[in-house]
């Protein structure tokens, strides 16, 4: 039997990370991932000249754990940031490409919104703000705040883009926590806005809509990589079916790995896996939040990465990407335009476009065959961009449970999740479906994690 101070289960983002601060703390750190390759959903492939990713295009730069992680790597100088055209992002609406303003003059200007619209925000420091105990959805937060249209054109676009999920069974307070926040104690996004942006220049903290957006020269599985290579026991292959808490202090891990059983002892466990998978682990000790766990949703996403001559797309592609409302009703999500975001994602006079397919609004459309997806995207490129003609090549990846919904009720059922770590000492739950889905939450997370087992097991040790 093998013996550690910490077990890490999963070794996405968020596995790798906690893995790593650990390490860092002189603490040893078996890490056992079931698949044959570390990263989770991140996934970088050269393909014919071009880069495509499986699954984050990029990160946000949104704490300073993100510098301290990569200085501390030495991957700094393989960071590329994003091009300065990523800040233009469009959204459909009537069929159009409209560019969601980013000045007042370019919102007084657009024809995203109405004047009705417009003129209805001057209302939003005025309206006042929910009960404390409230729960909304956003889709009701946005409705009530700032109006049908901000919701139909903005936020609904935005949400499917983050999460692939819907506004209105997504928990503002979960989902969005700052939005909630700044209404919670300013009684305005607007001001909240203007006084919250003060505070967060004290602690270092970017909003999102500030942070800057980057990924590697190489792609983003260059961060997972360069983590999984420096960790001193990380196990691929080692399917973990059993997690047994000792009567004492710590805990046994059963894990498969070519056929046999394999048995690990630690001080502490920490469950990086989706949601699903860490509620089948605890299941057997831990019930309540085992039904909590796999009561959290994961619609299907495919991913689908199409490459054209420059010449064959007639869209200037002068920006982030387009996002689609659900009203506008359209069989994509939205593309991002790879090869305008970062240097180096396609030949020159080549241009790669990254569509997504499925989520919560159409989670029907992304389990369809290769070739209906294939050409359900074409169709769509065709309608939005212009682009003319078969492309190049088309490459899809499929995950059939893509991201975590943060639904109305995910706060209560976290909250059963923290009643079985404050109940075994020990236990730890690490992963997107709590403090984030995106890779700069997910380091957030791993390091507040790895902080709490550290304290957990010194107060182990003394006592």
């Amino acid at each position: 039997m093998d013996r550690s101070d910490v077990i890490v289960i999963g070794a996405g983002i968020s596995g790798l990370a906690t893995a790593r601060w650990l390490e860092q703390r002189g603490l040893t750190v078996f890490v056992l991932e079931a698949g044959l390759r570390a990263g989770g959903t991140i996934g970088t492939t050269r393909d014919s000249g071009f880069l495509v990713e499986a699954g984050p295009n990029s990160a946000l730069d949104s704490t300073p754990l993100i510098g301290e992680l990569l200085n501390g790597l030495g991957i700094a100088a393989e960071r590329v940031e994003a091009n300065s055209a990523a800040r233009n992002r469009y959204v459909v609406r009537d069929g159009r490409l409209i560019p969601l303003p980013l000045t007042p003059p370019a919102f007084l200007a657009t024809a995203l919104f109405s004047w009705r619209a417009k003129l209805a925000l001057a209302r939003e420091p005025f309206i006042a703000a929910a009960p404390a105990d409230a729960e909304e959805s956003v889709a009701q937060f946005v409705r009530r705040r700032l109006g049908a249209e901000f919701l139909d054109f903005a936020v609904d676009p935005f949400v499917s883009g983050v999460y692939a999920g819907d506004p209105e069974t997504l928990s503002l307070r979960a989902a969005f926590p700052r939005l909630h926040a700044l209404e919670s104690r300013y009684g305005s996004l607007i001001r909240g806005q203007i006084l919250g942006a003060r505070e967060r220049a004290r602690s270092g903290e970017n909003s999102k809509r500030s942070a800057a957006m980057f990924s590697f020269r190489n792609g983003m599985q260059t961060l997972t990589d360069v983590l999984a290579d420096r960790l001193d026991s990380l196990i691929v292959g080692a399917e973990v079916t059993r997690i047994e808490p000792r009567n004492a202090h710590g805990f046994m891990v059963t894990a498969l790995k070519a056929g046999s059983e394999a048995r690990f002892e630690a001080g502490a466990v920490v469950v990086a896996t989706p949601a699903y998978a860490a509620a089948r682990l605890v299941a057997p000790f831990a019930p309540t939040a085992a039904a909590a766990l796999e009561a959290i949703a994961y619609p299907p996403v495919a991913v689908c990465a199409c490459a054209y001559p420059r010449a064959a797309v007639e869209h200037p592609l002068d920006g982030f990407g387009v996002l689609i409302p659900r009203r506008e009703q359209r069989a994509v999500l939205g593309t991002i335009f790879s090869s305008t975001l970062f240097p180096g994602r396609a030949p020159v006079g080549g241009v790669l476009l990254t569509t997504f397919v499925g989520g919560a609004r159409n989670p029907e459309r992304a389990l369809q065959t290769d070739q209906a997806v294939a050409a359900t995207v074409q169709g769509e490129l065709a309608g939005l961009l212009g682009a003319k003609g078969p492309p190049e090549f088309i490459r899809i990846r499929r995950w059939p449970q893509a991201i975590p919904q943060y639904t109305l009720g995910h706060l209560q059922r976290i909250s059963e999740v923290e009643r079985t770590e404050q109940d075994r000492p020990g236990l730890f739950f690490c992963a997107n479906y709590r403090g984030g889905v995106a890779v700069g939450d997910c380091v957030k997370s791993a390091a507040t994690t790895a902080d709490r087992v550290v304290k957990t097991l010194g107060q182990q040790v003394s006592a």
